[in-house]
């Protein structure tokens, strides 16, 4: 059997991202936020994330510790949604960052402090 030659591309894509330092996804950082690997900005401070919610939580909860308070903001069946506080926000950084699953797809939203 003979693999076809999108597959071996693919391989060899994967190959080359693991092994060559640069070229990996990188974390994304925005006003100080870090984002998980591989944030695509699809708006102004919105972004998709490859992660599952249940992943992307972990990520934040691993990244910023327990002095980062989060809650539940959204009340309603099949809407996922978590908001993260930044104790030590100054102006024109992060404020918040909500979390949420839409349509299949993780994203976040970074709440910027006002000046």
């Amino acid at each position: 059997m003979t693999v076809p030659r999108i597959a071996r591309y693919k391989a060899a894509l994967v190959a080359v991202l693991a092994l060559v330092p640069g070229l990996a996804l990188a974390e994304v950082k925005v006003a100080g936020a870090l984002l998980p690997d591989g944030a695509e900005k699809v708006s102004e401070n919105r972004y998709r994330v490859p992660k599952t919610y249940d992943e992307t939580l972990k990520f934040f909860r691993q990244t910023y510790g327990a002095r980062y308070t989060r809650r539940p903001i959204a009340d309603q069946p099949g809407v996922k949604a978590m908001h993260i506080e930044n104790p030590d926000a100054k102006p024109g950084q992060w404020e918040g960052l909500n979390v949420y699953e839409l349509k299949g797809e993780t994203r976040v939203f970074v709440l910027l402090k006002g000046r």
